[in-house]
């Protein structure tokens, strides 16, 4: 500010209008300034013109060509430097003089300051219709509700979920992202409004309401066939098996308590590195009986994980669902003994077997005060008659026996590496990690083969564009893991 403040000729002097009062920056850009005295702006031309002056008078050398101050160029020219400038800086610079004060309240700048900062693509214009202008728009509904934009986990015990908050329009709208009917899991994410928020007077902005039901209310037949339509995509005539329609009025009768409050986790998109196997990000996956859930897929050195975002009474939302140790890979074997699901399990438990021994060894070392040392070799399995560990896609089928929820799962893969995943009881009861095989199908499907469940999970990326979901850091992203693990622990 003291180079703005300098430039005009202004400095600490009186000329600096209300510098000691503070204000919150989107409310002083909004309120209305009374205009000083034309004595006051002489001065200030005066004191610009006698600077010049002194420092001429100073130089021996040829006069270089005068300098003229901000406040003389036209109105036209400062209101496209304004509005190149950030929204937050806007509010100190309207109390450098009047003349740049009035210049602020010119709705071009802020229409411009919505755009970019906020990617409001609307016709500003038709806002003169309701007597809202771009100050107001940025000042009391995008600025005011910057904090809460972004992916947010709604606290729906053990069932998660994933809420974004966007800019929509001339709105601030909160979409409930739910996965595809299952299961159907390349189909395209579903989603529907929660809340919005909106600026229908120059007042204050008003929070609707959009989903739910209001105040206490009984889950009523009818309410229950709508949910369920919605959230399944059939009745419950149509589902034969006694264990899911369990599973479904149990969500149900759980969900509908939650219609009326909820508390929200923020939640970042995890940070993505040239080095990591495939660009990390949320995913669609099948479990059995539970039907779609949404994970998330991160990378963190030798080692990725699988977390839920959305959850089941087994493994609840936030727990990390799979593990996939990236320095051992699996070669699985040529199509006709992978078939065999014996082979593919004396494969995956030769891998368990190695790794327990490399664990095993490190702790040795930690015990007998050698430290880390040199990592262990890493030595592939050998398989007879196994194919070339290639790059490449190779065949692949899933073994007699092993059951899938979706039957269309890629018949070819990249590579495959070994892996745990978590199980455990109803309520999250004797959790326990097994082993298993994470395949690589391609850059935006991997699946997973739970050795000890003999059923297998296919995962096909999420592809909705998610704005305001960057962790401002790595260690951001890692203490999100945390936190959203720890509450359902």
């Amino acid at each position: 500010m003291a180079v703005c403040a300098r430039l005009c000729g202004v400095g600490p002097s009186r000329g600096c209008r209300r510098r000691q009062q503070r204000r919150d920056p989107a409310e002083t850009a909004a309120a209305d300034s009374e205009p000083d005295t034309d004595l006051e702006e002489e001065r200030i031309e005066a004191g610009a013109a006698e600077l010049c002056s002194e420092w001429s008078g100073r130089s021996s050398s040829p006069s270089p060509p005068p300098r003229c101050s901000l406040l003389e160029l036209p109105p036209e020219l400062l209101v496209e430097i304004f509005a190149s400038l950030p929204g937050t800086d806007l509010p100190s610079l309207a109390q450098v003089c009047t003349k740049f004060c009035r210049i602020l309240h010119n709705d071009t700048i802020w229409r411009r300051r919505c755009r970019e900062e906020y990617g409001v693509c609307e016709n500003l214009r038709k806002l003169e219709i309701t007597g809202v202008s771009c100050r107001d728009v940025y000042a009391k509904l995008l600025h005011r509700y910057r904090h809460i934009l972004g992916l947010w986990q709604p606290d729906i015990g053990p069932y998660g979920g994933l809420l974004n908050v966007v800019v929509d329009g001339l709105f601030i709208i909160g979409w409930m992202y739910l996965p595809p009917h299952d299961p159907h899991v390349d189909d395209p994410m579903r989603f529907k409004p929660l809340f919005r928020i909106h600026l229908m007077e120059r007042k204050s902005a008003t929070v609707e309401c959009m989903y739910g039901h209001r105040g206490p209310h009984n889950g009523h037949i009818q309410e229950f066939r709508t949910w369920l339509r919605e959230e399944w995509g059939r009745t419950l005539e149509d589902i034969f098996h006694e264990h899911m329609q369990e599973l479904i009025l149990m969500k149900f009768i759980y969900t509908s308590q939650y219609d009326n409050c909820l508390t929200y986790r923020r939640i970042y998109l995890p940070p993505s590195h040239p080095d990591d196997l495939i660009r990390p990000g949320l995913f669609k996956g099948t479990y059995g009986s539970h039907g779609l859930e949404i994970v998330m897929l991160s990378f963190h050195g030798k080692h990725a994980r699988v977390t839920k975002i959305t959850g089941d009474p087994n493994i609840p939302a936030g727990q990390q669902t799979v593990e996939i140790d990236l320095m051992h890979r699996i070669q699985l074997p040529n199509i006709e003994s992978l078939c065999n699901f014996n082979e593919l399990s004396r494969i995956v438990l030769e891998a368990q077997e190695q790794v327990r021994q490399e664990q095993q060894r490190q702790e040795d070392r930690t015990e007998d005060g050698e430290g880390s040392g040199p990592p262990t070799e890493v030595r592939e399995p050998e398989n007879e008659g196994a194919a070339p560990l290639k790059e490449e896609p190779v065949q692949f089928v899933l073994p007699v026996g092993v059951s899938s929820r979706n039957e269309n799962y890629p018949r070819t893969c990249r590579m495959c590496f070994y892996g745990t995943g978590l199980i455990a009881g109803h309520g999250f009861t004797s959790p326990e990690r097994t082993p298993g095989v994470f395949i690589l199908f391609d850059e935006d499907r991997f699946g997973f083969i739970w050795l000890e469940l003999k059923s297998f999970s296919l995962y096909s990326r999420v592809q909705a564009t998610f704005r305001n979901a960057d962790a401002p850091s790595p260690q951001a992203f890692e203490e999100m893991l945390k936190n959203i693990q720890s509450l359902t622990s």
